[in-house]
């Protein structure tokens, strides 16, 4: 079983201003109890192609899980687990986009997640707006067996998965605020 749950939010920010936010969304020093689940991040590769103008990166992730449901501590012996993830960016200024894919690379014998998010002008203040939109799909892989306890722990993931990606836009809030002059960091 799978479970699928999408998320939008619309920044009041231009798109510019936002995409630059995001970018530094793991780096600001004020966003440490925010994201306190991020252990690591690493940029893998980028590139920018000179025709297009677009830029292309590959970042490693680090996280940092909660206590895990009782039946996984059982499952792999530990309270909680650090687990690796890969996202991979392509950021077009001229089509005014950007598209994020996160997928973990550990543990997908036990748990598999991939997150995809957009973000592109609002279509009714593209100047002055940023539409957010976030994919999320969870899949508890040896538990599929168990449809019921598997549901649950995928539900138990993805609140907390929910509860983590509020906590992202705010920082990517305050990195805007900071970016228009509104805020120091």
């Amino acid at each position: 079983m799978v479970l699928s749950y999408n998320q939008e939010h619309v920044y009041r920010h231009p798109w510019d201003r936002v995409t630059a936010a995001a970018w530094r969304k793991y780096t600001d020093p004020a966003a440490g109890a925010a994201l306190s689940h991020i252990a690591d991040v690493h940029t893998l590769s980028r590139q920018l192609d000179p025709g297009s103008g677009r830029l292309v990166s590959t970042r490693s992730i680090t996280v940092r899980s909660p206590l895990l449901p009782f039946p996984l501590r059982r499952l792999i012996g530990q309270d909680s687990v650090v687990c690796h993830c890969v996202e991979s960016s392509i950021v077009d200024a001229s089509t005014r986009s950007m598209d994020v894919v996160v997928k973990n690379v550990s543990l997908r014998g036990i748990i598999e997640v991939e997150e995809k998010a957009t973000y592109r002008p609002h279509p009714e203040r593209p100047s002055d707006w940023t539409a957010f939109r976030q994919e999320t799909s969870i899949r508890v892989k040896p538990l599929s067996a168990i449809a019921s306890l598997a549901e649950r722990i995928e539900r138990r993931c993805a609140e907390k998965f929910v509860q983590n990606s509020v906590k992202g836009r705010e920082v990517v809030e305050h990195i805007c605020k900071y970016l228009e002059g509104n805020e120091t960091m």
